[in-house]
């Protein structure tokens, strides 16, 4: 899933960044309401981590533009924790959820997946569909009478993403976005390696090919 974090605290950016990559997000970063606005309009997000004080521009400014314009990107605030008069004036405006500050990084994360699957319509913490299940906690995905197999890294994500979009097609360069920050992003070709090693390990039906256009998730069920 790519993220877009918008926090003018670098060091503290830097360190969710770090975090969130381990967790098999790819994460592009904003310090300034400005830019933000600019790349929340401009790139395609997953969803949107947004501090409310930022230089140039309000987060909470930002988030009014985005819904007027029509950006319906999921958004998560940051604010101050004993800031109740920001957290709900950013829900009014259109946020998905907040979060105060200081927090711990793993209810970011909780939060972040919850958001997400509400997004996608899913309620709990695995991603279903035609006889596969994909736990998003351990990073295990499963199928119809078989032992859970561990994903790691790029296998993951692109299994997440898959599921998340179970009956679309998705071009090289959407799964690409996705899957890779922009500075890390590659030739296409890597997505067919990963493509190829996950029907190593499933089986060919797991991913289907579109000649063309892209890939979509196929049907594994007997």
């Amino acid at each position: 899933m790519r993220i877009l974090l918008v926090e003018d605290d670098q060091p503290l950016a830097l360190g969710i960044k770090a975090v969130l990559n381990k967790a098999g997000y790819a994460v592009e970063l904003s310090h300034d309401g400005f830019d933000a606005e600019f790349m929340g309009n401009e790139e395609t997000f997953d969803l949107i981590v947004l501090d409310l004080g930022l230089p140039s521009r309000s987060g909470l400014e930002v988030l009014q533009h985005w819904r007027e314009s029509g950006n319906e990107t999921p958004v998560l605030i940051l604010t101050a924790r004993d800031s109740w008069n920001e957290r709900v004036d950013g829900l009014k405006a259109g946020a998905d959820d907040y979060l105060g500050k200081p927090f711990h990084i793993e209810e970011l994360q909780a939060r972040l997946e919850a958001v997400i699957r509400r997004h996608h319509g899913y309620a709990e913490n695995t991603l279903s569909h035609a006889g596969l299940t994909l736990n998003t906690d351990s990073q295990q995905l499963s199928t119809k009478g078989s032992d859970p197999v561990q994903l790691k890294g790029i296998e993951y994500r692109l299994m997440r993403l898959l599921l998340l979009n179970p009956d679309r097609i998705l071009s090289k360069s959407e799964i690409t976005d996705h899957i890779y920050e922009e500075e890390l992003q590659r030739d296409s070709n890597v997505v067919e390696v990963y493509v190829n090693k996950l029907r190593q390990r499933f089986g060919k039906a797991l991913i289907e090919t579109h000649r063309g256009q892209g890939y979509k998730l196929g049907c594994i069920e007997p």
